[in-house]
């Protein structure tokens, strides 16, 4: 039940930080993206202070040796390669994100504010994932 409740509260601040930093809206997304045009470097910093809060809170959690609000079978990645798969899927969620200026997070984050546009991205987005594990069943 911890574990499901921490869950959601990580939800609500992830959420609630997206709205806040505006990386729901497209444009602004966008406009951070187009260096050669309106160029917003906001999201910039946005990423510099989420990258700031993180790493130090994976590196304690790391050293911890009980972690009471994981799932008991949770485990850290092991795999440091790159692969066609993993590069493959970056590329097309980099074109995905320029294209249309959401990605899965602020997608979610978005049906809360203006359901239609995210509902029609949300559809699309599990219509592609659909698609991918079917063509990767099938080329093996």
């Amino acid at each position: 039940m911890r574990a499901i409740l921490s869950a959601g509260l990580a939800g609500l601040i992830f959420g609630a930080g997206l709205t806040l930093s505006q990386m729901v809206n497209p444009q602004k997304v966008i406009n951070f993206l187009d260096i050669t045009g309106h160029w917003d470097p906001s999201l910039a910093f946005v990423m510099a202070g989420a990258i700031a809060i993180t790493l130090p809170g994976f590196w304690l959690i790391r050293k911890r040796q009980n972690r009471p609000l994981c799932a008991p079978n949770h485990a850290w990645p092991t795999k440091t390669t790159l692969d066609k798969r993993l590069i493959g899927g970056a590329v097309l969620f980099g074109i995905g994100w320029g294209l249309m200026g959401l990605c899965p997070g602020p997608a979610l984050a978005q049906l809360s504010l203006n359901p239609l546009p995210g509902l029609y991205f949300v559809l699309i987005m599990i219509a592609g994932l659909v698609a991918t594990r079917f063509i990767l069943r099938r080329i093996g």
